[in-house]
């Protein structure tokens, strides 16, 4: 939880990862050139206190992210997002059962989402009803420009992701986080456009799509698309350190998704462990939109709670203390 000046946010950090980015785990150049984009971002985005030593970025494990996570970064509820990438990772890039058996020992603030590929069509369909079963799956997170033997990519609309989606349909797996963003080296940025969105999202009623990073380059395209699509979300990945190097950036991305979407419809992330939820979220508590950007309107305390963490607890049942509602002060 975070206070300030009376005020009280329940935090749901809505994307995080452990990951295993060193070189004994890297499967070729392309390992490499992955995380060193990772740190990239991290590095340039990044306020110069909050920047990490190189070797430390590689791999974090479960010991150091309960710490910057809940014990200094103010988070009462986090949820994985893993990505694969097992043509660059010898044991995955997102280390599932590191993860997952964090999320056994403290279910109370964790929730592990698990990732699926619809190239391994039959295989990986029947690998999917295991998954589902084993870690209790509420939501998965697709990488859609993730490489398999030849390919590149795939779509959200192509036949063999459609019966994936049917399955999670089916098995009560409502919540499909997918990349849509900032491309990663060496991946192709045409992979994570936002277009096919609309069609999976307009024949899958009952699923939410949460694009995370907002479809950043292509943030107008995703406006348009979830401005008519109601189970389409936004995730604050990658969005939110521009808080910092480009505040004026910021203020356009958020004033776009509040005037298209509303609050109910966006969900903070950090990104974990590119950045760490502590100054995002006191940035962000402090943050308003510049008065001379007039188009859009200032942003209001429960915009922010929902933003910080209501949005996405309501979405994963996350039971919420009583008084860290929208529109509940401290001491009221």
């Amino acid at each position: 939880m975070y206070s300030k000046d009376g005020e009280n946010y329940f935090i749901v950090d809505a994307h995080v990862a452990l990951w295993d980015g060193r070189a004994t785990n890297q499967r070729n150049v392309h390992g490499k050139q992955f995380i060193d984009c990772f740190y990239d971002y991290h590095r340039n985005l990044s306020p110069e206190s909050e920047v990490w030593p190189y070797e430390d970025f590689l791999y974090q494990g479960g010991e150091r992210l309960m710490r910057d996570l809940f014990t200094d970064g103010y988070v009462d509820h986090a949820i994985f997002q893993p990505a694969l990438l097992s043509a660059f990772y010898g044991n995955g890039f997102g280390q599932t059962e590191e993860a997952f058996a964090l999320a056994q020992e403290h279910p109370d603030k964790l929730t592990y989402n698990h990732c699926w590929d619809p190239r391994f069509e039959q295989a990986g369909l029947d690998q999917l009803r295991r998954d589902a079963e084993r870690f209790g799956l509420k939501g998965v997170k697709l990488y859609t420009a993730e490489w398999q033997g030849d390919s590149r990519g795939y779509k959200l609309d192509d036949p063999w992701t459609y019966k994936y989606l049917e399955a999670c349909q089916e098995l009560g797996i409502r919540n499909i986080h997918i990349h849509k963003g900032p491309t990663v080296r060496p991946l192709d940025r045409d992979a994570f456009d936002v277009a096919d969105v609309d069609k999976a999202a307009t024949d899958f009623t009952e699923l939410n799509f949460v694009v995370e990073h907002c479809g950043l380059p292509r943030l107008e395209d995703f406006c348009w698309i979830a401005t008519q699509e109601p189970n389409v979300h936004a995730g604050l990945a990658v969005a939110m350190p521009f808080i910092h190097s480009r505040p004026r950036y910021f203020a356009q991305i958020i004033g776009e998704l509040l005037y298209w979407l509303d609050e109910d419809r966006i969900q903070f992330s950090s990104d974990y462990a590119i950045w760490t939820p502590k100054w995002l979220i006191e940035k962000f508590v402090d943050f308003q939109i510049p008065e001379d950007m007039t188009e859009y309107a200032p942003l209001t305390t429960d915009q922010k709670r929902k933003i910080l963490g209501l949005n996405a607890a309501r979405m994963y049942g996350i039971e919420v203390p009583a008084g860290l509602g929208a529109a509940e002060k401290v001491g009221v």
